[in-house]
């Protein structure tokens, strides 16, 4: 046998390459084996990549500089699971990175991961891209492009997954897409209801959490609470109460619960089944946390602001809870919040009594006490509802001594419980008893302060409050001293329309005397009026009515800005007719303008009789009520008692009249050391004390009034130079007789005695001026061109005559005074001569 010969191996082909095991030390060499054929490669440097950004952050930043982003999202959607399952791992990790979400908000990143989201796929890739749509959900373009490409089904099904971390992730991706308000319509009509509210139940905390808030969320959506309650959710979050175990957790459950009792059906459902006692009972448990306690009364306050639950909640007697919380040592935020809850309750008339008359009012005093905010705004907010149209409740808050800290309240307490507390002086001020208790404390001083504000609803509560307690002159003259008027009449120049109403009213009532007015007056408030009176956007009924109300505390003002006086504005001593005044001019005082040099302007009309007895029985305007009477009954008798009373009158003062004068005669030429420094007295006139002695004597006693009116006429007439013909009025020489009276009196005020000669304007202002002290009743009107006249109601003398005894008679008819052309005519109102009287 011959030998065998070991025949040599096989060469490799020449086309070949040989196995080559390369150890890397460096990112960057991983980012370029990226771009290998090789599917082993490309696995492991995925894995290699994965490992190294999931150290930290900058590990994921240099990885993005390095340009690993757009080869991981490539290899996505790579045929070889090994391969786009590491590159979903790497890209989820990446995805962690801001930067890196900046970067791919501008590439076509989600549809392939959400195709990786199949249920084909395994574990990893599912916990990956779950991971990277949570991540992804955080900005707001990146939520519409998931909903877009249909994101949101696989991360419903993901919520059933066994692996823990996909259930973690999912949920937090939904959680986030659930701000969307679209994305809560969604998911009810995918099914996703019921997985989110299975997984309350996880044995993981994180997951409960993120399963509650998304819950929180979704049952903002009135279809989803339906849907929720379908599925049992309110036994489901009762039940989840229950467990002590999970106490860290109740917080964010009854939020949810919060949101679904809103809707009456669920809290009926609730009722209805026993769980609203339950949820009461642990509500006040010894064991429920208290920050527990503060959601829980959060939640009843929520569920109490529709009308239908507050019954709901008052048949299971909520307020007792609620006061059991408030009596109770529980926390602050508690006790606030079961204020917080009472004051909405207190909507319900029953809540409101039930609070009051089972011991609901003292532990609510006891927070306005406290030096805590938040405890003194819950407190005088729930006092504020309580006392809201409930007699019982203010006298409460009376008895348990809450007066003095409402009124600390204001000054001492923060913006919020300010308003509250001035808000429960309004509700309390009604009683007269209660009124002036809270005067008497101090409460106008405090409110002066509150005035003061920067606080609109502070502003405009206190001002309202102010207004409530000035029923009196007592408490007016307090307001004057306390320093209250100023920045009341600047709250008129408030932006803030309540404000201004209120201020408004607030002037309108205290304006009610003359003293008050006149200080109102002197704080720039009739021109601050009198600019809103301008203004189509700040006018309103309020600000009318409150310069109506100082005109007529003011009557020269208002005879100088409105050109009007009615009947019921009767001129006393001191008034001044000191002609038109120009809208948002200011108007000058007596004082003012007998000071200033004599000038060739008109003279100012002063009405300022030296009679004091005569006129001192006249009422005070804020006690004046005088309307134009048109019955002879009463104007007979009103005739018959003055008449009396000016008999005593005259008796008293006929033995003083000489010595009077003599007196007057020493004060006009008398020269006083302390002049500039002595008070202002304005000119007497002793003519007009000589013209209302006349009238009360011959005038008053007549019985009809038509004949009072026509013999007034004719007498005013002749005390200003008589009739003047038509026609000659141009050549009725007044205006020498005016610039005499000027020059010798040294002054542009000239009493209106004094004028002999005088025309339209002269004679209807002596006309009312007289009236007035006799009790007929007339208007003052001023025209244009030096006119002015006045007008009567009579009833009409041939109606008088012609009727029946005890015949029903026709309302009065309005009658203009001729005291010009013939004196003592009456003239139809809406006759041409009237119209011919009343212009040039």
């Amino acid at each position: 046998m011959g030998k065998k010969v070991k025949k040599d191996s096989e060469p490799p082909p020449k086309d070949v390459f040989d196995p080559l095991s390369v150890e890397s030390k460096n990112a960057k060499t991983a980012v370029l084996m990226l771009d290998s054929p090789e599917d082993d490669v490309l696995a492991k440097a995925c894995e290699a990549i994965y490992k190294y950004a999931e150290k930290c952050d900058e590990n994921r930043a240099a990885l993005l500089a390095m340009g690993a982003v757009e080869p991981l999202l490539r290899l996505l959607k790579h045929e070889e699971r090994p391969v786009h399952r590491n590159a979903m791992m790497a890209f989820g990790c990446l995805t962690q990175y801001p930067d890196v979400r900046k970067v791919l908000r501008k590439m076509e990143c989600i549809p392939s991961v959400v195709q990786l989201l199949n249920p084909e796929e395994d574990t990893i890739t599912h916990e990956f891209g779950s991971l990277f749509l949570s991540c992804m959900a955080n900005e707001y373009t990146s939520k519409i492009q998931i909903m877009e490409h249909d994101g949101l089904e696989p991360l419903i099904r993901l919520l059933t997954a066994t692996d823990p971390d996909v259930q973690k992730n999912s949920i937090e991706a939904i959680s986030l897409l659930l701000q969307d308000f679209t994305c809560r319509s969604a998911i009810r009509a995918l099914e996703g209801l019921q997985p989110i509210l299975d997984l309350i139940k996880s044995e993981y905390p994180v997951i409960q959490q993120l399963a509650l808030d998304s819950l929180t969320k979704i049952t903002q959506d009135t279809d989803n609470r339906e849907a929720l309650r379908e599925l049992e959710a309110l036994d489901s979050l009762l039940k989840f109460l229950n467990h002590k175990e999970w106490t860290d957790l109740h917080i964010s459950a009854l939020s949810v619960l919060s949101n679904m009792l809103e809707d009456p059906d669920s809290l009926e459902n609730l009722q209805q089944s026993g769980g609203l006692q339950k949820l009461l009972k642990f509500i006040t448990a010894e064991t429920t946390l208290p920050e527990v306690q503060h959601y829980a009364a959060m939640a009843m306050s929520r569920a109490g602001r529709n009308r239908e639950n507050r019954q709901i909640l008052h048949d299971q007697q909520l307020e007792t809870t609620l006061i059991q919380l408030l009596s109770t040592d529980s926390e602050t935020q508690v006790r606030a919040a079961a204020a917080r809850a009472l004051a909405t309750m207190s909507d319900n008339l029953m809540s409101k009594d039930f609070v009051g008359r089972n011991e609901g009012i003292h532990p609510l005093i006891a927070l306005v006490k406290h030096d805590n905010a938040d405890m003194k705004e819950a407190g005088t907010l729930t006092i504020a509802n309580l006392t809201t149209a409930n007699s019982y409740n203010c006298s409460e808050v009376f008895e348990k001594h809450g007066i003095e800290p409402l009124i600390n309240a204001i000054t001492d307490g923060k913006e919020a419980a300010q308003a509250n507390a001035a808000a429960c002086l309004t509700n309390l001020s009604p009683d007269e008893v209660i009124r002036n208790e809270i005067i008497r404390l101090g409460a106008i001083p405090a409110l002066a302060t509150a005035l003061q504000s920067k606080n609109v609803t502070v502003q405009s509560k206190s001002a309202l409050a102010l207004s409530a307690l000035i029923c009196n002159s007592e408490a007016r003259a307090e307001m004057r001293n306390s320093g209250c008027v100023e920045p009341l009449v600047k709250l008129l120049t408030s932006g803030n329309e309540d404000v201004r109403r209120n201020a408004a009213w607030a002037i309108t009532v205290s304006a009610s005397d003359e003293p008050t007015a006149n200080e109102i007056s002197k704080s720039g408030a009739l021109a601050i009026l009198q600019e809103i009176q301008q203004s189509t956007t700040r006018r309103s009924p309020f600000t009318d009515v409150a310069l109506e109300r100082l005109l007529d505390n003011s009557l020269s003002a208002k005879y100088s800005l409105m050109g009007h006086l009615s009947a019921s504005n009767s001129i006393l001593n001191g008034f001044y007719d000191a002609g038109q005044m120009k809208p948002g001019s200011p108007f000058q005082a007596l004082e003012e303008l007998c000071r200033q040099p004599v000038n060739e302007r008109r003279p100012v009309l002063l009405i300022n009789a030296t009679n004091i007895e005569l006129t001192s029985a006249t009422p005070s305007p804020s006690d004046q009520d005088v309307k134009a009477d048109t019955s002879k009954t009463s104007l007979t008798s009103r005739s018959k008692t003055n008449a009396k009373g000016s008999a005593v009158k005259r008796g008293r003062s006929r033995e003083k009249d000489d010595s009077k004068t003599k007196i007057d005669e020493e004060r006009a030429t008398a020269e006083s050391p302390d002049e500039e420094t002595a008070p202002f007295s304005p000119p007497q006139d002793q003519m007009l004390d000589n013209y209302i002695k006349y009238i009360t004597h011959n005038i008053l006693t007549l019985t009809d009034n038509t004949e009072q009116v026509a013999a007034l006429a004719k007498y005013v007439a002749d005390r200003m130079g008589g009739q003047i013909e038509r026609g000659q009025l141009s050549n009725f020489s007044y205006e020498l007789q005016l610039s005499k009276l000027k020059f010798e009196l040294q002054s542009n005020v000239i009493p209106i005695g004094r004028i002999k000669a005088g025309i339209f304007y002269h004679r209807a202002l002596l006309f009312k001026a007289l009236a007035d002290k006799i009790g007929v009743g007339c208007t003052l009107t001023r025209g244009e061109y030096n006119r002015a006249w006045n007008e009567v109601l009579l009833q009409d003398p041939a109606e008088d005559q012609d009727g029946p005894p005890g015949a029903p008679k026709l309302p009065p008819k309005s009658y203009i005074v001729d005291l010009v052309y013939e004196p003592g005519r009456l003239i139809a109102a809406d006759a041409p001569d009237a119209v011919a009287y009343q212009r040039l």
